[in-house]
């Protein structure tokens, strides 16, 4: 199923602010939260001039907009900074009928009561984890590489029948597509494109292997998807794969860094969820608003107009989450965290028919890390001499370091 595409036009002169800056550059920790949240305050949309040029939205009522208009701004890219991208994440890059084709089928692979009969697994995964860095001693922890990296991580892979030994391989192919901030926009797609090739190069083995011998797990389920009454081609399952990859590796593994960096830092919130457990849905839930991680992108299919600035077909859009979620129009004193906030209906998943399908899982696995851990390392601290740094195009810290008392 395809669409026309539209040609990418010059922004209309006067109609919006501009500003020039690299979107996924590294910056010292909470700078770019702050900057949305001013830009959030001052322009509301504007235009990046940085590489080809596009508009970035950041307040809620825009972005909201945004994400439910799927025939305005298609989800056929995932950057704002290549129109025509040479691939197709699946689901999450289909747009109209194919896309609810897919979500179809895989809404029970990701259901409520599916995600529960996960429970005792991944709460042995955490346990032996945060068991395994109290065995080591030393009383510290580089968290993001010893935990963050490796729960959600491991139990992702299980699911999809790819072997946990792996992972230090798959995780060098996740940073250099979700991660990559060079400024040299050539080398950064290419780079993207050769990690994406890889982890699609591993997927045709083990979708080959399932063909011939099917197992329990997503890989195996997927095979077994129709679209428009025909089977999914191995093209298209690779896609699907390319897009489970990235989910499953990162957006979890990134929101646990954002929620014991808050709590290593806010001794007060981590003392309330310790004394009691019950608060910790809650703050799950806080964490997920006011420390969003994604910044995604559209692509603009007609003419439109956006909080007062005119689009032209083939602009393109992004937005980042936080800055929906921070909106103090929308949530008070949105900037600040308050474990105990309700109601609490941030878009942290996102909004509209592209709402992360992973969420119950993501939830789980969540709530699941901050109840054990704290069972067992319950005072903790950021390591003194610690310089934190996120990532900008995906927003998630580079390192934790964290220390306790033995």
């Amino acid at each position: 199923m395809t669409q026309t595409e539209p040609t990418p036009t010059t922004p209309a002169a006067g109609k919006c602010p501009v500003h020039n800056f690299n979107y996924a550059e590294y910056k010292p920790v909470g700078e770019w939260f702050a900057r949305y949240d001013e830009f959030r305050e001052k322009s509301p949309i504007f235009r990046n001039e940085f590489g080809p040029g596009y508009y970035t939205v950041s307040n809620y009522e825009g972005i909201l907009k945004v994400m439910q208009d799927a025939e305005t701004f298609s989800n056929s890219v995932v950057t704002p900074l290549d129109p025509n991208p040479p691939f197709k994440w699946i689901p999450e890059m289909l747009d109209g009928d194919e896309h609810l084709q897919w979500r179809k089928q895989l809404g029970p692979l990701f259901s409520p009561k599916t995600t529960e009969k996960l429970d005792a697994k991944v709460r042995e995964r955490a346990i032996e984890l945060v068991e395994g860095i109290q065995a080591k001693g030393g009383g510290a922890t580089e968290f993001m590489a010893e935990f963050a990296q490796q729960f959600p991580t491991s139990i992702f892979l299980e699911l999809m029948g790819l072997p946990v030994e792996e992972l230090p391989q798959f995780m060098e192919w996740e940073h250099a597509i979700l991660h990559a901030s060079d400024d040299d926009l050539a080398a950064r797609e290419a780079a993207q494109v050769a990690a994406m090739q890889a982890v699609m190069g591993r997927f045709y083995t083990t979708i080959t292997e399932r063909r011939a011998e099917p197992k329990d797990d997503i890989v195996s389920k997927a095979l077994e998807f129709e679209i428009d009454g025909k089977p999914v081609s191995d093209e298209d399952l690779l896609s699907f794969c390319l897009l489970m990859f990235m989910a499953g590796l990162d957006t979890v593994s990134v929101t646990l860094g954002w929620a014991f960096y808050h709590l290593a830092t806010h001794p007060e919130d981590r003392a309330r969820i310790v004394e009691d457990p019950e608060l910790i849905p809650d703050a799950v839930e806080e964490i997920l608003r006011a420390y969003a991680i994604v910044v995604p992108a559209r692509k603009v299919m007609k003419d439109t107009e956006l909080l007062g600035c005119p689009l032209k077909a083939g602009d393109m859009v992004n937005f980042a989450l936080a800055a929906a979620n921070r909106d103090e129009s929308v949530f008070e004193s949105g900037t600040e965290v308050d474990i105990t906030r309700s109601p609490n209906n941030h878009i942290a998943f996102g909004a509209g028919p592209h709402r992360c399908l992973g969420s119950h899982l993501a939830r789980r696995e969540l709530r699941i890390a901050l109840e054990e851990w704290h069972k067992r390392i319950p005072d903790y601290r950021l390591a003194p001499d610690a310089e934190l740094f996120e990532t900008g195009g995906q927003l998630g810290l580079t390192s934790l370091p964290l220390e306790w008392d033995r």
